[in-house]
């Protein structure tokens, strides 16, 4: 039976950063890291129409940038430079640049695929191993850290687990670890669009009486979208030929970057606040969309995800105490509460203010908007929280 220091459940963008996070300090102290993952990540990058995409904003620039990892990155992250914030049919409006700010740029999108190819390219193979494919069906506590049974019969042995699973993780579940869900009756329909006009970097947060929309800049002059639609409305909305889509997709979000001419393959999903009510015990870290996932119109999940990380990662490192202590971890915790407070506060207040119609919502909102586009504090921190730089210095 094979024992190593820490095994990471879950080899997507959050277990990878961890473990790439971890490996140089690993190394030098003879920790062995495992990445259990069900798919294989390959060894090329094969371009796509259809890619998913992420939102990182400029804290997590600065992360990957201190990790070593952002120029392999960022020939293909489409800057941010931009953020138009509007209320469909009113008259308030908020615009961010990243020239006010004084910073290359707000944020950045960069296709799923190109970031995982660029994390698991970066890993170094004497100190990360991988189990994959291969998934973990059972996980039990041991006095001095964890067992994984795997589902090809394989068990291994661990000082620290971090389960990195994603937010419908069902180990959690086996745990017994409960979870807040607050649903936001709504669906989200994902797409890339293709407009006629440059969209020049302008990233679109578009409020409507259904629900909020993004418009995100990609490469190849690609945008990604997330419409958020109340009840069966984005089944029917994914059921649509692409040119009866369009149509209806140009009539909410309007002509700021021309006719909308291409939709690519369209994805929906079930809209929903999940908090994980524990994310730390003795020798148990849950971490990423296990330990909370957010509403995806406000691009906060993810830049959380890492931070959470990169704090998780100094805190095992500087800690003289074995791995796994839970002194230890619950020392990481006390670190990130406040950051995770005020990011989930801020993207579930953001997405419910602007998803009620009560007219004096509805003036407070347009007031407010106006507000930020006018008083330079109130626009700052509202920058700031986009950034990803809310509870830390620039």
């Amino acid at each position: 039976m094979a024992r190593v220091q820490l095994a990471i459940i879950g080899g997507g963008l959050v277990g990878a950063s961890l473990a790439l996070a971890l490996q140089a300090g690993a190394k030098a102290r003879g920790w062995q890291i495992v990445l259990v993952e069900p798919f294989a990540p390959g060894d090329s990058y094969q371009p796509s129409y259809d890619a998913r995409s992420t939102a990182l904003s400029y804290g997590t620039r600065q992360i990957y940038e201190r990790l070593g990892l952002w120029p392999a990155i960022s020939p293909r992250a489409e800057a941010i430079t931009q953020i138009h914030v509007s209320d469909r049919g009113r008259f308030g409006a908020a615009r961010l640049s990243a020239e006010d700010e004084g910073v290359a740029a707000l944020g950045y999108v960069v296709e799923n695929a190109w970031l995982g190819h660029c994390l698991w390219q970066a890993l170094d193979r004497d100190v990360v191993s991988w189990r994959c494919p291969a998934e973990v069906t059972r996980l039990q506590a041991l006095g001095d850290g964890y067992r994984l049974t795997l589902n090809n019969e394989e068990i291994l042995d661990c000082d620290l687990a971090v389960l990195a699973d994603g937010g419908r993780s069902g180990l959690r579940e086996q745990l017994g670890i409960a979870v807040r869900h607050t649903p936001y009756g709504q669906t989200a329909l994902i797409a890339n669009i293709s407009p006629t006009e440059r969209h020049a970097g302008q990233a679109f947060e578009r409020f409507t009486d259904e629900g909020p929309m993004a418009m995100l800049p990609l490469a190849d002059n690609r945008c990604a979208l997330v419409w958020t639609r109340p009840g069966n409305d984005a089944a029917r909305l994914q059921a649509l030929d692409e040119r009866a889509f369009l149509a209806e997709l140009q009539q909410a979000f309007g002509y700021r970057l021309g006719a909308l001419r291409q939709v690519g393959a369209r994805h929906t999903y079930p809209l929903a606040l999940v908090e994980a009510q524990e994310q730390v015990r003795p020798h148990l870290v849950v971490l990423g969309n296990a330990a909370h996932s957010l509403h995806p119109v406000a691009g906060q999940g993810y830049n959380l995800a890492l931070r959470d990380t990169l704090a998780l990662a100094d805190c095992l490192l500087a800690s003289p105490a074995p791995l796994g202590d839970f002194a230890t971890l619950q020392r990481y915790l006390s670190v990130q509460q406040q950051d995770q407070a005020l990011t989930v506060g801020f993207s579930d207040r953001v997405t419910r203010l602007f998803g009620r119609n009560e007219s004096l919502l509805v003036a407070g909102r347009t007031l407010g908007l106006l507000g930020l586009d006018l008083l330079p504090p109130a626009k700052r921190w509202f920058a700031r929280q986009a950034m990803g730089l809310g509870t830390r210095a620039l």
